[in-house]
């Protein structure tokens, strides 16, 4: 994910103060009469770089092409049904000028806080018109897919532009960038952190800045990409700027006098950014810290979702060497295996190191990417898959703001950045030593050593898996016979993900109970959790269709019935004829406590109206 990268074409070691280093120009190369073939032969070589990252984001996501509608792609169902929501209400907002950072249409009536979950609001608005097109489904499939080809040509060109010389050292760098295990496993459901296609630019426009010059104009660019960033992933915009912070402590650290000369100049740049995104993002900040339904940390302790150090020696689920119990016990779950480099990669990038040690570019990103491998663990450091009591770097952070929202095995992302960054440096010192009489033989020797470690981490195809299908009743549009704009459809059983799955295919025409988000325990703890507490009716109704309770029910279980649709604010509850579990039982108990239901194309439908109006 994150972690910037300084820009330093000069291999050898500068004495502070002196000439070029971090972030300096480049001196533009003299004209030739071979310059127009020469931008011809690059732009053939990056529209091939950019097919070959566009095949491989398809390789990955393969399996959920075969059938966008009928399947769920990769192993967080949940997380997907969750994000394709964010996508069709993305889509309802702007094509009914509605609120893109709050809704009732979800968890009726009290709401979600959309800046206190996964936001999406730029994706949305780009997706819009496609999802309105062709479904939530649709959109998410293609996002996720060009989320790893855009991630890895961003970095391609940054590098290539702005860091070394060699395309195919880039390319080897952006290709590690978002095909490592830690973008590929995200992609089981997690769009807001693979999309990662600003990052190199942001990383990029923070170095520039140490130059000087242009303030204005530089200040002005990064706080477009900034505010841009945060309305895709706020969460990978904080560890784009946690890495930011990390590579000017480390500059200041391998180059002190040097630092400080360059972080002057970046001062006045930055406060114009800061203005530029103030101004941009005060709003969503007030929703996300201080709005209605919002949240205070993340559910669980920090170490639940931390990282072990084995990890890093390990490999993926979805990797070539990897299978589906490599990762068992030493990642919190299938999507954050934001390690798992293997050992021969860690050989090879401990060698790049020692081989580089004199170069100020990887001796910077070695610390960024230790310092980041490192907070990834956790808040204690571990022995095995066990935990020891012993603080490990986070516990010094843990309680600060922000902070205590992070999933920790996420600050690994910025170590894939650091070593992707770092092989792409390498191949292109190694790259530059051609025409020294042993620098073929060590450029060879490099390439296969690297070969060699990358395999073992290149991804296999996500696993996908059938879903439930929607009613045709939601998918054709009988629904809006039914239930006004804004009110709710309530489908039994009443369950978070079949409510999102209905209102997704609806593009979020009308609310739904319940749900999948994050919120706050209750009206006056604003501790985080998932979801709500089910209402009494909803608890019932999944007690039938499990076989937990019979189908008698009394004057006070209509009673509470009632005033639950009302609470809802519901129009009507709704029935699947096919596919919901004892079926029969459930559509005895909704005729005791509603009335007879009608067959309404492929649901049993209740109006519920005369009880909520």
């Amino acid at each position: 994910m994150t972690s910037p990268v300084p820009d330093t074409r000069d291999h050898e070691p500068v004495p502070d103060g002196d000439a070029e280093a971090v972030g300096a120009d480049t001196p533009a190369p003299a004209p030739t009469a071979e310059g127009r073939p020469g931008r011809r032969r690059s732009r053939r070589i990056d529209a091939a770089v950019a097919l070959v990252f566009l095949a491989g984001a398809f390789w990955v996501t393969a399996r959920g092409w075969l059938d966008h509608d009928g399947r769920l792609l990769g192993s967080r169902p949940n997380d997907q049904g969750f994000n394709e929501w964010m996508l069709a209400y993305a889509a309802h907002a702007v094509s009914h000028l509605e609120n893109p950072f709050f809704t009732t249409l979800q968890n009726a009536p009290s709401g979600v806080n959309l800046m206190t979950n996964v936001g999406l609001q730029l994706p949305g608005l780009v997706l819009a018109p496609v999802t309105l097109l062709f479904g939530a489904s649709f959109s998410y499939l293609l996002f996720i897919t060009l989320n790893l080809a855009g991630t890895g040509y961003a970095w391609y060109h940054v590098l290539s532009r702005h860091l070394v010389d060699s395309r195919a050292a880039a390319f080897v760098g952006g290709l590690f960038c978002a095909f490592a295990p830690a973008l590929v496993s995200h992609s089981n459901g997690h769009p807001h952190i693979t999309a990662q296609w600003l990052v190199p630019f942001i990383v990029w426009r923070v170095v520039a800045l140490s130059r000087g010059g242009h303030v204005v104009r530089d200040g002005l660019v990064l706080g477009g990409l900034v505010v841009a960033q945060f309305f895709v992933s706020l969460e990978i915009l904080f560890l784009t700027a946690l890495g930011c912070l990390m590579l000017v402590l480390a500059y200041l650290a391998v180059r002190p006098r040097d630092a400080v000369r360059r972080v002057r100049p970046m001062l006045p740049g930055l406060a114009i950014t800061a203005v530029l995104v103030g101004a941009a993002a005060a709003y969503p900040l007030w929703m996300q810290f201080a709005g209605p339904q919002h949240r205070v940390g993340h559910p669980g302790t920090p170490d639940i979702y931390a990282l072990k150090l084995g990890s890093y020696v390990r490999f993926a689920t979805q990797s070539v060497a990897g299978g589906p119990t490599s990762a068992v016990g030493w990642a919190p779950n299938t999507t954050e295996q934001a390690s798992f480099y293997g050992w021969s990669l860690l050989v090879v990038a401990a060698g790049a190191l020692w081989w580089l040690r004199r170069d100020v570019t990887a001796r910077v990103l070695g610390v960024v990417g230790l310092v980041s491998a490192l907070f990834s663990i956790g808040t204690t450091w571990t022995s095995g898959t066990r935990r020891t009591d012993i603080p490990a770097p986070f516990a010094l952070v843990q309680d600060l703001p922000v902070f205590d929202s992070v999933v920790v095995a996420r600050f690994a992302l910025i170590t894939t950045v650091a070593l992707g960054v770092l092989l792409a440096v390498a191949g292109d010192r190694l790259a530059a030593r051609r025409d020294e009489p042993s620098g073929r033989l060590a450029a060879r020797v490099g390439a296969v050593a690297v070969a060699a470690a990358l395999l073992p981490v290149l991804p296999m195809p996500l696993e996908a898996k059938g879903r439930a299908p929607v009613p045709e009743f939601v998918t054709g549009g009988a629904w809006r016979d039914h239930v006004a704009p804004g009110r709710t459809l309530v489908p039994v059983p009443v369950n978070g993900m079949t409510s999102l799955y209905w209102s997704s295919a609806a593009v979020a025409g009308f609310a739904v109970p319940e749900g999948y988000f994050l919120g706050p325990v209750s009206a006056t703890d604003a501790t985080g959790r998932w979801g709500v507490d089910p209402q009494p009716t909803a608890t019932l109704l999944t007690a039938v269709s499990r076989g937990e309770r019979d189908t008698a029910v009394g004057p006070a279980d209509i009673a509470q019935a009632r005033a639950d649709v009302r609470y809802w604010k519901a129009d009507a509850v709704a029935l699947p004829d096919r596919g919901a579990r004892r079926h029969d039982d459930l559509k005895v108990v909704l005729d005791a406590l509603y009335g007879p239901g009608r067959r309404v194309d492929d649901v049993w439908l209740w109006d519920v109206r005369p009880f909520t109006r």
